[in-house]
């Protein structure tokens, strides 16, 4: 229940009175006032207000005008006087009235996340080859996979600033299993060959040995190629993909003029001397353009798990096999419902790989959120955003 003025926005009843009487107003003015209300802190986006009420409809910026006029005429304000709803010209909107109540104000604690949710178990399976994978699993449900990605630790990620809430909000009605790619985290470091190939094989081995059938899969950067490629090769188990961050195309790959191919080869040049030289100089590149939006705290924590998670030589392979990634016919071949997510102003992979991969898999989904950080934290405004587009799309 919110409380401003002469007005009550009750969440319970979905109504909005004011006076005592209920004023009858469309879902998406309904929206548009919740959504001021709950971010009534600072200034709301009009792409994070359009992301929050609209989802993944396209609509035009005069509709948003049209509900604001509508959301400001039942409350009982107007675009001359703005007592209540601010325009902040080139930016969005602002709640500014005084209002009581707010289900996720600052002043109320975190729920805290149930111990079944937090519980973690690790357990190693073995390839062929000798190679030994970690593999983890947290929270009950219907399973729901997640392809490795590089940076990953099971141990330390679980309570990271980084990955620990994917963790609890995957794991929060689903059984989530999610692994350490080999040479990397708890898995063997000393791997043989690195290549989109083994990495597939990988994700096949955790499978088998967790003993799952069919399940949705969700890859997160460099682990959407190895999803998309898994979905292609095992059509009969994948029966949803979620694709965050992803591309079909490594940077040197995807490289098509000189700035570009330079570009890519300094981001290799610098991987390599960041490790070898151990230098935090070096390695904060990185986590400016991972995280361009965070603070300097979550950058160190960002560069403390960079350090843990794999050898120096390992780093080199890794960035030199990601840079010649190539899954664009795959992509084509992809017949599960997909669901594409990414970051508008995602500094690491740009949001026109999004693009790209939507267009190659039939009939899927492209979801455009409000953020500049390839992995999205806690804290900022699209982090529930992604995660309810991705709990409305998984069954």
């Amino acid at each position: 229940m919110y409380a401003f003025g002469t007005c009550e926005l009750d969440l319970a009843r979905y109504e909005l009175r004011r006076d005592g009487t209920v004023i009858h107003v469309q879902p998406q003015v309904f929206g548009v006032l919740r959504y001021l209300l709950e971010h009534r802190d600072r200034v709301v986006p009009k792409t994070e207000l359009l992301d929050a009420v609209w989802g993944d409809r396209f609509v035009s910026d005069s509709t948003l005008s049209s509900r604001i006029k509508a959301a400001r005429q039942a409350v009982g304000d107007d675009g001359a006087s703005q007592r209540l709803i601010a325009t902040v010209h080139g930016v969005g909107y602002r709640f500014i009235g005084d209002a009581a109540g707010s289900p996720l104000g600052p002043e109320l604690p975190p729920p805290p996340v149930p111990a079944a949710v937090r519980d973690q178990e690790i357990r190693y399976c073995r390839s062929p080859g000798g190679v030994r994978i970690a593999y983890a699993t947290t929270g009950s449900g219907p399973p729901l996979v997640k392809a490795a990605n590089w940076l990953t630790h099971l141990d330390l990620e679980r309570d990271s600033v980084i990955w620990g809430h994917w963790i609890d909000a995957l794991s929060e009605r689903h059984r989530l299993v999610r692994y350490d790619e080999r040479g990397c985290g708890l898995s063997d470091w000393q791997a043989g060959e690195f290549s989109l190939q083994t990495w597939v094989e990988d994700l096949e081995l955790v499978v088998d040995s967790a003993g799952l059938t069919r399940f949705p899969l969700i890859g997160i950067s460099q682990g959407c190629a190895v999803a998309i490629s898994y979905a292609v090769r095992h059509p009969e188990q994948v029966s949803r993909l979620v694709l965050v961050g992803g591309y079909a195309r490594g940077r040197l790959i995807r490289a098509q003029t000189a700035d570009e191919r330079e570009e890519a080869a300094l981001d290799l040049q610098v991987g390599r001397v960041a490790w070898r030289r151990d230098d935090p100089a070096y390695r904060q590149v990185f986590a400016a353009q991972f995280l361009p939006d965070e603070s300097r705290e979550t950058w160190d924590a960002f560069n403390a798990l960079q350090r843990a998670t794999t050898s120096t030589e390992n780093v080199v392979r890794f960035l030199d096999t990601f840079a010649r990634i190539d899954v664009s016919d795959l992509a084509a071949r992809v017949r599960c419902p997909t669901l594409i997510v990414h970051a508008r102003r995602d500094q690491r992979v740009p949001a026109q790989q999004a693009r790209e991969l939507a267009a190659q898999i039939p009939g899927s989904i492209l979801r455009l959120v409000d953020s500049g950080n390839h992995i999205l934290t806690a804290r900022e405004p699209a982090w529930p955003v992604i995660i309810r587009e991705i709990e409305r799309f998984l069954p």
